[in-house]
């Protein structure tokens, strides 16, 4: 082999070598849904659809309805961008850098919960569903994409890719908690008894008290009365009661690790 051939074999075998090396992805974070533990959602994607691989989703027939639904991040990170674009037709939209070369955007949101700069647990609520757009008129869905290196890709929830190409239900597994029976957590106080109540709200009568640093499984959650506390306000109580009974704490003094959903709908 001459000194040409051997010049050229290397820089095939460099060159062999850079390319292998950018075609690596960097491991995406474990993404789930951009819904509540338990929601069911239908997933619409269709050859054609702009940008490629995004997804479109709005709740099955007889599962509540779409527009104001919660939308909560798929995994954790910081929001890039939080803005209404005049000119994309996305309308209200929300951008998360989850690192590592990826992000999800959110759009044709009915309104904003996060801000660019906020950092975001998965599960978060970052907005609310809606049909926004500068350009188009839309029925109400969420717009959804998982981008790596500016590119979207073909989405994954809970590690498994979705079925693209036809419409197909899925069911969130975001911050559904892992203690037997439903999610845990402390209630927080300054000190005093919280009252556990018959339903969502202050309206409703006493059942009992929980002392403060009170260690609950929440069973499931139910939006009611909003109300500010130890961990924020939210409009979010907390089922702390066996099966078929009615026990509800406010989770904003219910410490759970997330300003989400930690449990399904009761």
């Amino acid at each position: 082999m001459n000194h040409r051939s051997r010049r050229a074999l290397a820089l095939a075998s460099l060159a062999g070598s850079l390319l292998a090396a950018g075609a690596a992805q960097a491991a995406a974070p474990n993404f789930q849904m951009p819904f509540a533990c338990n929601d069911v959602w239908v997933a619409n994607t269709w050859d054609g659809h702009k940008p490629a691989n995004s997804v479109d989703m709005n709740r099955p027939a007889g599962g509540g309805s779409t527009a104001g639904s919660t939308v909560v991040a798929s995994a954790a990170g910081t929001v890039q961008t939080s803005t209404y674009s005049t000119n994309t037709g996305y309308g209200h939209y929300v951008v998360i850098d989850h690192g590592g070369g990826w992000k999800t955007l959110h759009a044709h949101l009915q309104s904003r919960a996060v801000a660019a700069g906020d950092k975001v647990k998965q599960g978060q609520k970052i907005g609310a569903v809606g049909n926004s757009s500068a350009i188009y008129t839309l029925a109400p869905h969420l717009h959804y994409e998982q981008i790596y290196n500016g590119a979207v890709q073909k989405a994954k929830w809970n590690g498994v890719a979705l079925k693209y190409f036809e419409k197909k239900n899925y069911t969130s597994k975001n911050s559904c908690g892992s203690a037997p029976g439903g999610a845990p957590g402390t209630v927080g106080t300054s000190g005093s008894p919280l009252n556990v109540r018959s339903g969502p709200g202050t309206s409703y009568s006493v059942v009992g008290t929980l002392a403060n640093g009170a260690a609950v499984t929440i069973r499931c959650q139910k939006t009611g009365e909003t109300i500010s506390g130890t961990y924020g306000t939210s409009s979010l109580w907390n089922n702390v009661g066996a099966a078929g009974t009615n026990k509800y704490i406010p989770d904003a003094y219910t410490q759970t690790g997330s300003d989400g959903r930690v449990a399904p709908d009761c």
